[in-house]
């Protein structure tokens, strides 16, 4: 079967109809070696091929996205990456929003068609752009048991302790917006979630509010923080039962597996809208490759 003619324009593609498409011969592409048929809408006279509703469309390496997206979400950053993939760092940079837009639409989805999630577990972790001086900070929700990433949220906060001072003598007062970053986050997944659902966290005071007004019929149940363990980059718990197993396990799968996210790394956030890009592409790499377990 033929598919529609993509032109918005003519009016067979309005009307769906592929009997106006006929076959119009076929090319090699050279870059992954396959060949696409080619299409000719007899009403506006339009050329189009296989390839044309394709997200990839136009990509010249598109038989480099599997690996660049492996490797971004191995802890390798975007120069080893463009090195080991023999492309140009540039190359690499489009390719990889361009995987992370994808990676975001994808992990919507599948977080769409999954069961309601009948637990949930969510924190801040923090992390700075450029400078320790200007510290984001990382909302996760994660599904209990499963550890399934149900979403991300980055938001800029004020540095705290000895650099608070420093900070605002060299960038000025920075915003508090870890608040709104949450209630974003909830209104994004609040629909992955059921409504008696049990949602666990730490006693951060700021915590209990959020969570009554976007689940109101759910039970939170509060931990007090424990210390940190040496290994697992310091977000595992030097306890023996630790209550925030599952998202404690995977913020430390996040600051082992996204380099930019690693403690005294020399790769560094230079615009937060980025380092939420590569949070995107790990969260779907992170949900496929978890072994299977039962949800709460």
């Amino acid at each position: 079967m033929s598919p529609s003619c993509p032109n918005s324009l003519c009016s067979s593609s309005k009307a769906s109809d592929s009997a106006a498409v006929a076959r119009y011969g076929s090319f090699y592409r050279k870059s992954d070696g396959q060949v696409v048929q080619r299409y000719r809408c007899s009403v506006c006279q339009k050329g189009f091929s296989a390839a044309t509703s394709n997200p990839c469309y136009r990509q010249n390496k598109r038989h480099k996205n599997s690996l660049i997206y492996q490797l971004l979400a191995s802890s390798v950053s975007q120069r080893r990456a463009a090195r080991i993939a023999k492309l140009n760092r540039k190359t690499v940079v489009r390719k990889f929003l361009f995987l992370a837009e994808q990676a975001k639409l994808e992990l919507e989805e599948l977080n769409r068609a999954a069961p309601k999630a009948k637990a949930l577990q969510f924190d801040d972790m923090e992390t700075f752009e450029h400078t320790k001086c200007k510290p984001l900070s990382i909302t996760v929700a994660v599904e209990t048991n499963t550890r399934r990433i149900l979403g991300l949220e980055v938001s800029k906060m004020p540095a705290n302790g000895l650099l608070a001072e420093i900070s605002v003598k060299k960038y000025g007062k920075r915003a508090d917006e870890r608040t709104k970053g949450r209630e974003i986050l909830f209104t994004r997944i609040k629909d992955l979630i059921e409504e008696t659902a049990e949602i666990r966290s730490d006693q951060n005071p700021h915590y209990p509010k959020v969570v009554k007004e976007y689940f109101p019929k759910a039970t939170h149940v509060t931990y007090k923080g424990q210390r940190g363990a040496i290994t697992g980059q310091g977000e595992l718990k030097k306890v023996g039962f630790d209550p925030l197993f599952s998202l404690n396990h995977t913020c430390a799968k996040l600051r082992a597996d996204i380099n930019r996210l690693v403690r005294r790394t020399w790769c560094t956030t230079k615009k937060p809208e980025r380092l939420q890009a590569h949070l995107n592409l790990y969260a779907i790499y992170h949900n496929l490759h978890l072994p299977k377990k039962r949800a709460a």
